[in-house]
């Protein structure tokens, strides 16, 4: 089982405007980190983004290689019969690397979909961001305050784990649920930055741009 996480930057200004510029693989048993490569995007670069990606031009003008080069390494490094775990994984494995469930890999699980909660107020579903997941369930504040791609897939591998001893545990499920809930998310990026460097964050809400939402 491994975790991967995508950070992308912004290549124009809607938010659709996005290619990818690192890629991480961690183990989820040692937390040991199989790829960790920053890629040249094809086109040129408008934002970094760095608060929310980590990602700084110096870096990629550094450290960057080809798209099909860090594909490369990601087939390497990837079992073909691994499970990924990861938040919003679908998107990171199948739209932006476009690797093939049974033949790049084995399986996908979505921490979105795992630590979903039942809203009784709303007689809905509710699903957390990762930042949220992390802020409410795990205390270790190093991990946390990490934002990047390899930063994320050790976050990812946690709340994983946790959840696996929780599911063992009613009571300590239902009371981590609970907090989820209770607990008033911090606004999201594109909540506090509509609009970062002239690009759009794709706020549904205050978006601007005119550009499609496809999710």
């Amino acid at each position: 089982m491994v975790s991967i996480d995508v950070e992308c930057v912004a290549t124009g200004v809607t938010h659709n405007d996005r290619e990818v510029a690192q890629i991480a693989i961690v183990n989820a048993v040692d937390e040991k980190v199989l790829l960790n490569v920053f890629v040249r995007p094809r086109s040129s670069v408008v934002s970094y983004m760095t608060p929310l990606t980590g990602i700084t031009r110096e870096t990629l003008e550094a450290e960057a290689v080809s798209f099909d080069d860090a594909l490369a390494m990601v087939r390497r490094a990837l079992p073909t019969d691994a499970v990924v775990v990861g938040q919003g994984v679908l998107k990171d494995v199948q739209e932006w690397l476009k690797l093939e469930r049974g033949v790049d890999y084995g399986d996908l699980i979505d921490l979105t979909g795992i630590w979903r909660v039942w809203n009784e107020r709303y007689k809905s579903w509710s699903v957390f961001s990762q930042d949220h997941l992390v802020t409410c369930l795990l205390d270790d504040t190093e991990v946390n305050a990490s934002h990047d791609a390899a930063g994320d897939c050790v976050k990812s591998v946690r709340l994983y784990r946790l959840f696996l001893k929780l599911k063992e545990d009613a009571a300590g499920l239902a009371s981590a649920h609970a907090k989820l809930l209770a607990t008033p998310p911090e606004p999201s990026f594109s909540k506090r930055f509509p609009s970062f460097e002239g690009v759009c964050q794709g706020n549904r809400k205050t978006c601007a741009c005119g550009a499609p939402f496809f999710s």
